[in-house]
């Protein structure tokens, strides 16, 4: 079967193969539905443009905006990519020490795209937010096409591309330097074209296949929590196979396999030259243990789902938003009686989403870890409102009356907007003087030079612009120091300087170097051994004497060294 005619809002039964799910095509003609079907394209275009702009605020902002630890990673990743070693297996960040400094991670897709931007015009990173951008509205437009096709309605495609464009999180995070965006589009376009290929073609043509099997690898490359989008694509298998279809078993082993195949050689190839191992990392020493107590004791168990509560409360707060999470509540109980070309889908995406909530957000808990539900939850509310629209057709009543009745749609959908735009206006700020104190350090320090950043996250070093070591100064002691300054380390930022001061032992062995302007907000320690003070061990072994005696705040309070500042701002 071709593509679907845009000036129509319902695809003719005969057209779908045998066994296919079938719509109802009995439904009277209306003006909505030719509007909408006419100028699909152009309304389409419309929501994009309007999406763009939604996303437009803070684009030139430094990426100390929430979240400012991922945006701060992806950034230097990219960079790196530019400046080091411009090959894709090869992602490293700014820190644990001089490079390389590789990591484990996801295929670094979007930096690896702004590093080439790099290469041509120079390291800016509002390429990042801009290639995040397109993947965003690129979402929006294969949203609505998906809603389209799989309720056979112009209208409920607009709908759905429409909300998906104003949920708060597709707004915030469809602008910031993170892959999240990237993996989300792939899945979306993959969970289209596989649905579109199983119920629509009798045999899969190599060419077909191979497009959807490079939709679904680069969706779980991109990030692997798309391979929770493999239960809705057993679904639609699985949907075939029950109507009686005739299937090769190699095209499912093609569709299953071969996308998990290629994310297991990626990660295995990566972890080899990896330093820091974040995904497996994070799942034998946070995850799996979480999810083990859960089934092993009533009170982990209990626990588990206490958390479940309050990440799907981040759902609904900043992904999105209260209005869109009961309409999306309302329109899975509406799709009961709702048709649409695979039910399946949509119920194996929720129950993926769901799955991956409950094991991994629970224990990570950050909303954007979310993102997949979010083109599910737009089919299913531009399916609530075709359905509305198709009952107020058939309600015996003025026309007048009805118009009244659909007026209610624009207005819940204003309120969306404006809601999200509340939800998500704490995440545009940023410390504008750390900003500006990275900034001043990375024009004023040696160029080169290795650093010990006292705090712990890579957005302040990457605009520091130097490589070395971000570490929670409470926890750092002065054998780590020692350490870091034999690998070339030559200076210690005191970000958190309240942090390190409470730390008596490591800003008493400090003292045996100079800082740079002991008043500015972030003391600089110059660890370079040929500037050590004369006489600094002699005051290390009187403070560790005095510790030992349980008088090491006197001693150093004697000396007015250490002492806790007024203010406790991290940054």
């Amino acid at each position: 079967m071709g593509p679907p005619n845009h000036g129509a809002l319902y695809v003719s039964v005969s057209e779908d193969p045998p066994g296919a799910r079938q719509i109802d095509t009995d439904t009277p003609p209306s003006i909505h539905r030719d509007l909408f079907g006419q100028h699909f394209i152009l309304c389409l275009l419309l929501i994009v443009a309007f999406a763009a702009l939604l996303r437009l605020p803070g684009i030139h902002d430094p990426l100390l905006d929430h979240p400012a630890w991922r945006q701060g990673d992806t950034a230097s990743i990219a960079r790196n990519f530019a400046q080091l070693q411009y090959n894709i297996m090869y992602p490293q960040t700014n820190y644990d020490g001089p490079p390389p400094n590789y990591v484990e991670l996801e295929l670094q897709i979007v930096p690896f795209l702004a590093a080439t931007l790099y290469k041509l015009f120079g390291v800016h990173e509002i390429f990042g937010r801009l290639i995040t951008l397109v993947f965003s509205l690129g979402t929006v437009a294969v949203v609505g096409l998906f809603g389209r096709w799989l309720f056979a309605s112009a209208l409920a495609g607009l709908a759905a591309a429409f909300f998906y464009a104003i949920f708060p999180g597709s707004i915030y995070y469809g602008r910031t330097f993170t892959p999240d965006c990237a993996m989300v589009f792939f899945l979306t376009a993959a969970l289209y074209v596989v649905t579109r290929l199983v119920v629509e073609d009798e045999v899969f043509s190599q060419r077909a296949l191979a497009r959807a099997t490079a939709l679904l690898t680069l969706a779980y490359l991109a990030k692997p929590v798309a391979v929770a989008g493999i239960i809705p694509v057993i679904g639609v298998l699985w949907e075939r196979v029950r109507s009686g279809r005739t299937m090769r078993p190699t095209a499912i082993a093609v569709l299953l396999v071969v996308p998990l195949v290629i994310l297991y050689l990626y990660d295995t190839r990566v972890s080899e030259h990896a330093e820091w191992h974040w995904a497996s990392g994070i799942t034998s020493l946070h995850v799996v243990p979480a999810l083990k107590a859960a089934f092993t004791s009533g009170s982990g168990f209990v626990l588990k789902f206490e958390q479940l509560r309050e990440v799907l409360g981040l759902l609904r707060e900043t992904m999105l938003g209260t209005i869109a999470f009961v309409l999306s509540i309302a329109g899975f109980i509406a799709l009961i009686w709702t048709d649409a070309r695979s039910k399946a889908l949509l119920w194996g995406w929720l129950i993926g989403g769901l799955a991956y909530t409950y094991v991994v957000v629970t224990v990570e808990r950050v909303d954007y870890y979310m993102y997949l539900l979010l083109p599910l939850c737009a089919l299913v509310i531009g399916a609530l409102i075709a359905r509305f629209a198709a009952w107020v057709e058939t309600v015996d009543a003025a026309p007048a009356a009805r118009y009244a009745m659909l007026a209610l749609v624009p207005i819940v959908a204003i309120a969306c907007t404006l809601q999200a735009r509340a939800a998500i206006a704490p995440y545009y700020d940023y410390n504008k003087q750390a900003y500006r104190n990275a900034v001043f350090l990375n024009h004023t320090l040696a160029p080169g030079a290795l650093v010990v950043v006292g705090h712990y996250g890579p957005d302040v070093l990457y605009y520091i612009n130097r490589y070395g070591w971000e570490e929670d100064p409470y926890l750092w002691t002065p054998f780590d120091e020692e350490s870091a300054i034999r690998k070339g380390a030559r200076y210690y930022i005191s970000i958190e300087d309240n942090r390190l001061r409470r730390n008596l032992e490591l800003c008493a062995w400090l003292q045996r170097f100079p800082v740079i302007n002991p008043n500015a907000q972030w003391p600089v320690y110059v660890t370079d051994p040929k500037q050590e003070r004369s006489g600094a061990d002699a005051f290390w072994r009187a403070f560790r004497t005095a510790e030992a005696l349980g008088q090491g705040q006197a001693f150093l309070d004697v000396h007015r060294v250490c002492t806790v500042k007024g203010s406790t701002a991290s940054i």
